[in-house]
């Protein structure tokens, strides 16, 4: 069925190179199909996750959330935890930054630093009163 379109019989003396070449045009025809398909089910999904953002935003966020990487299932032991980062932050480590440390200092020495900024509740309240309820921080 492969050959049945193509002017190929068994008894010409080439047929080894013809039947390599016909495998190749169906792999490629193949493999152009294969890609024509992948693109049209992305197409598919964006075009139906932008519709579906559009008329409701806090099930679209919902649905993006996968189970496996959002804590369901048990996490690490607290000791586990704990025992980690007092590794890394209990014991002393000393650096060497080496010169260029000295010639950034230098260069920002002549910068003026800026006022500093205190963040009140009223403020934090605020803020969080313009944001929708199911979009996350950050």
């Amino acid at each position: 069925m492969a050959f049945a379109e193509t002017n190929i019989s068994l008894s010409q003396p080439d047929i080894t190179q013809k039947i390599t070449e016909r495998i190749d045009d169906l792999k490629q025809k193949i493999a152009a199909w294969g890609r024509r398909i992948r693109r049209f089910t992305e197409r598919s999904r964006r075009f139906n996750q932008d519709r579906f953002f559009e008329s409701d935003q806090k099930r679209f966020y919902k649905s993006l959330e996968r189970p496996e990487l959002c804590g369901a299932g048990s996490g690490p032991d607290q000791a586990d935890i704990i025992a980690f980062w007092r590794g890394l932050w209990s014991e002393p480590v000393n650096h060497s930054e080496g010169p260029w440390m000295e010639v950034v200092a230098s260069q920002g020495a002549s910068v003026t630093p800026i006022d500093p900024i205190t963040i009140t509740p009223e403020d934090v309240a605020e803020a969080v009163s313009r944001a929708p309820n199911w979009k996350s921080p950050g």
